[in-house]
């Protein structure tokens, strides 16, 4: 035990400490938190078994003694493995739901989540949604995220990695999920039936991979621990995303709608597609990269999807 602890009593000695810790270790957030405080906080609570309400009430109450190994070999961890939080506890946040986590699958953190939360509203009619597909779907958290939000829409998970559909079962399960969202192995629509006249999704979701080579070399070493198949997509980043562009029409429904998060990738997909009108959402919550297109224009502009995808 560091000799630099012997002075720490309370919770929020702890707390301030694991977050100077941090900071003095030039640690990198971004997986359910954006600072040192927050993920001390996020650890400490964890480590103490207490929810952010209680550790907030209890800061001022003293640790005991195996309290304080468990705590300080926590953040020792978040120090020395440079590991996000979330994988060191197993489970993170979405649309206020909790999920399972492990190193198979991306941590949530996406700015979907607000829009989910809100039905897709208002871009669509939350009562006018039957049919939900969440494409590269990891962790579930999206999907089931919209199972949770829509109880009256069918949701359809889909994922390329076994290890992933794993982790997204066990989170169907826990939210009580099996009879209204299905796992589907699939390299994008490959394992999805096409739209017929009468049956496609009102909407399609996906935050695909979408880092391009360039960033992933430079990713930092808390990226590192997540799995490549989920992040990197090819030199420019928009190998998947331009696959779907091109795809998603055959499994809309004719008023359906595509929303795709993009991420570090949206200039690059403006580039790669001038001509194409993306609509881009704002997120009071904070977050970008995120655009909507419906059926109608993606079909208007297929030829040029199509092309964008061979030049691959």
């Amino acid at each position: 035990m560091p000799a630099d602890t012997d002075a720490l009593t309370t919770i929020d000695d702890f707390v301030r400490w694991g977050a100077s810790r941090f900071a003095q270790a030039g640690l990198h957030f971004g997986h359910g938190t954006d600072n040192a405080d927050d993920e001390a906080l996020w650890l400490v609570s964890h480590a103490l078994h207490l929810s952010y309400r209680q550790i907030s009430a209890y800061g001022h109450c003293h640790v005991t003694a195996p309290e304080r190994a468990t705590v300080l070999a926590l953040l020792d961890r978040r120090v020395h493995e440079r590991r996000p939080a979330a994988y060191l506890i197993g489970r993170a946040y979405f649309a206020g739901l909790e999920f399972e986590v492990d190193e198979t699958v991306l941590i949530p953190r996406s700015p979907l989540a607000e829009l989910v939360e809100q039905g897709f509203s208002p871009w669509v009619e939350p009562d006018a949604v039957r049919r939900v597909l969440d494409l590269c779907c990891g962790s579930g958290c999206i999907g089931l995220a919209v199972a949770a939000h829509l109880p009256d829409a069918a949701v359809d998970l889909a994922d390329i990695s076994p290890a992933a559909l794993e982790v997204a079962e066990r989170n169907r399960q826990r939210l009580g999920l099996t009879y209204r969202a299905r796992l589907l192995r699939s390299d994008l629509f490959a394992g999805i039936d096409a739209a017929d006249d009468e049956v496609g999704y009102d909407v399609i979701v996906s935050n695909p991979p979408y880092v391009s080579a360039i960033e992933m070399e430079c990713l930092p070493a808390e990226y590192r621990h997540e799995p490549a198949l989920a992040l990197a997509a090819g030199e420019s980043g928009l190998d998947l995303v331009l696959r779907i562009l091109r795809d998603a029409p055959d499994y809309l429904a004719d008023d359906g709608l595509l929303l795709v998060e993009t991420g570090s990738s949206a200039e690059a997909l403006e580039r790669a597609l001038p001509d194409v009108p993306l609509t881009w959402l704002d997120f009071e919550r904070g977050g970008d990269g995120v655009f909507a297109l419906t059926r109608d224009e993606l079909a208007a502009h297929h030829d040029r999807f199509a092309a964008a995808v061979a030049a691959l």
